[in-house]
């Protein structure tokens, strides 16, 4: 990599991590745009992601995708793991978690526009898809 180096202030990258415990946008982490005047999206898919029924307390388990614009920042993917392993015992409906990590990553990067699509697995033979937009996605600015 030229004379940049993207890696320095990024704390999660390494040998030894820490997991937390409970979800908090301070977990998520993000480095400067490498490519700022480009017109480009970033695409995660986090097939992995579990959480606990409001109400039963069982264990609750989907999918998260989510796209975004990139303006000045951009996601790093370990923090995202870390920030979405957070969420393993937090007691929550789907909408409502698929809206915080929405709101989490478009306070933290500011992007252009950023859709999260959240896929539940079924339960009692049933799934629930949720999708979530900010930005000019939403018709903003």
């Amino acid at each position: 990599m030229a004379d940049k180096d993207y890696t320095q202030d990024l704390q999660a990258l390494g040998s030894h991590t820490d997991y937390p415990t409970s979800p908090d946008i301070s977990i998520l982490e993000c480095f400067p745009n490498p490519s700022p005047g480009s017109d480009y999206s970033i695409r995660f898919d986090c097939p992995e992601f579990t959480s606990m029924c409001p109400v039963t307390g069982q264990p609750d388990y989907g999918r998260f995708e989510f796209e975004y614009e990139p303006d000045e920042l951009c996601l790093e993917s370990k923090s995202l793991k870390l920030y979405l392993f957070s969420f393993r015992n937090e007691a929550a409906f789907w909408e409502e978690l698929s809206n915080r990590i929405a709101d989490d990553l478009f306070t933290l990067l500011k992007p252009h526009s950023l859709s999260l699509t959240g896929y539940m697995n079924p339960r009692g033979a049933i799934s629930i898809t949720t999708t979530v937009r900010r930005g000019r996605a939403a018709g903003s600015s």
